[in-house]
């Protein structure tokens, strides 16, 4: 497993200043929202709209929403590891693209973390040229003073059969409730 030191260079400025956002729980009602939020976001790989039903309200305690305005913005899905109930697992991050580059993703995951007791690792996968996804996750480390380590979880070609980037595995933690 590779080791990195979340550096200042993987920080990039805000773009705007953050507009207010609200946070909550998903509900199954959001499922299809979800679905066209998720839908919009490449390089996303997109679920069909019965897996964001599911995500929405079988896997609502380990996700969260994000609105700006009365809108959906934003949205995480996760959930524990079965193995380990300490380690949340970052399925999928989703911004808007009128929200990015305003710490969106990052409120999230530290509001979502602040929300699921007991959890003092987060787990996600990356593929190797999602800057944006590194850069959320190494800041994420960082504010947490947390490890971030990666390995390839799931290879192009191994499991894959060269249809999609590798998907590295990426463990932050342990780190002490927010």
């Amino acid at each position: 497993m590779d080791s990195v030191s979340p550096a200042s260079d993987c920080l990039s400025e805000l773009s705007d200043i953050s507009p207010a956002y609200t946070f909550r729980t998903p509900q199954a009602t959001d499922g299809n929202v979800v679905f066209e939020l998720v839908s919009r976001c490449q390089p996303l790989d997109e679920n069909s709209l019965y897996c964001n039903l599911l995500q929405c309200s079988h896997f609502s305690d380990t996700s969260i929403v994000a609105e700006a305005k009365g809108q959906m913005v934003g949205f995480i899905s996760g959930y524990r590891l079965p193995q380990q109930p300490n380690t949340l697992f970052v399925w999928q991050v989703a911004v808007d693209a009128s929200q990015r580059g305003k710490g969106l993703a990052s409120q999230m995951l530290e509001n979502l973390v602040k929300r699921v007791a007991d959890v003092t690792y987060l787990h996600t996968t990356i593929t190797p040229d999602n800057k944006a996804s590194w850069n959320t996750f190494k800041r994420f480390a960082l504010n947490l003073k947390a490890p971030l380590s990666h390995n390839v979880l799931f290879d192009k070609h191994q499991h894959f059969a060269g249809k999609h980037d590798s998907e590295e595995l990426v463990v932050i933690g342990p780190f002490t409730r927010l």
